[in-house]
């Protein structure tokens, strides 16, 4: 049984999806080889760069979808996903961008899931859960994926998610609100940093014995968790957070 022999096709990936690429491919034409007629999310994702990152294929300067073959000799333009341009006039390969973010934060982003409820955001994140739950998860609750493991964004149930470039986890929140502006959607302080319940304004008289006296004295706003009951007051944590986010919050 002879081999299918070894095809050719030139390939360049454009702006963030260049970070998924090693230095050698980023920002340049390169040649990539195949056997036999391959998918072009096949040929793709062989290289490193999940589906979810991106939003629009060109093939000798035609718009195609995932399942489009690729023969051999052909030149693909991969883009990343355009939330904020529009490209009606082209296929686009994700569905609709969820205009009302909702995240599940893998294992290992316990601190951005926690950063981004201070933002206000719906982010389900358990300390335990599998790859299966979390895919479930956003399947099931139609969440955005975060992850640092590209494997679980390779997965054809997922259809909304982002890679974290960073490993800093201070900056990983402002990668997340750059990347998916959401800049627009931000309410700090709405929801609990622990267990993502949301806040509810409370009478100050009634946390007097559940506050250090010191705080109580100082602040008149507080807020309790309708999820844990842990009570929040507008405290460091708050001038920290928006010192990182900087002009994000402007």
């Amino acid at each position: 049984m002879h081999e299918a022999p070894t095809r050719r096709a030139e390939i360049r990936f454009y702006e963030e999806l260049n970070d998924l690429l090693p230095p050698e491919q980023r920002k340049r034409s390169f040649e990539t080889t195949f056997h036999g007629s391959r998918s072009v999310l096949d040929l793709i994702q062989a290289l490193g760069v999940p589906h979810t990152e991106i939003d629009v294929i060109l093939v000798d300067g035609e718009s195609v979808g995932f399942d489009h073959r690729v023969e051999g000799g052909e030149r693909i333009a991969v883009y990343p996903t355009f939330e904020r341009f529009d490209v009606s006039s082209v296929t686009r390969l994700r569905p609709e961008p969820l205009r009302e973010p909702r995240f599940v934060c893998d294992v290992h982003l316990g601190h951005l899931a926690r950063d981004l409820r201070t933002l206000g955001f719906d982010t389900s994140y358990e300390r335990e859960l599998t790859d299966d739950e979390i895919v479930a998860r956003a399947v099931d609750e139609h969440r955005i994926v975060l992850t640092r493991d590209r494997g679980i964004l390779d997965r054809r149930a997922v259809t909304h998610g982002h890679w974290i470039r960073t490993t800093d986890p201070e900056a990983q929140v402002v990668e997340v609100v750059r990347a998916l502006d959401l800049k627009d959607s931000i309410e700090l302080f709405t929801r609990c940093r622990e267990c993502n319940g949301e806040l509810e304004a409370v009478a100050r008289v009634t946390v007097h014995d559940e506050v250090p006296p010191k705080i109580f004295a100082e602040h008149d706003e507080f807020t309790r968790c309708s999820g844990c009951g842990r009570v929040y007051w507008r405290g460091s944590h708050y001038d920290r957070m928006r010192e990182r986010l900087g002009e994000l919050l402007d």
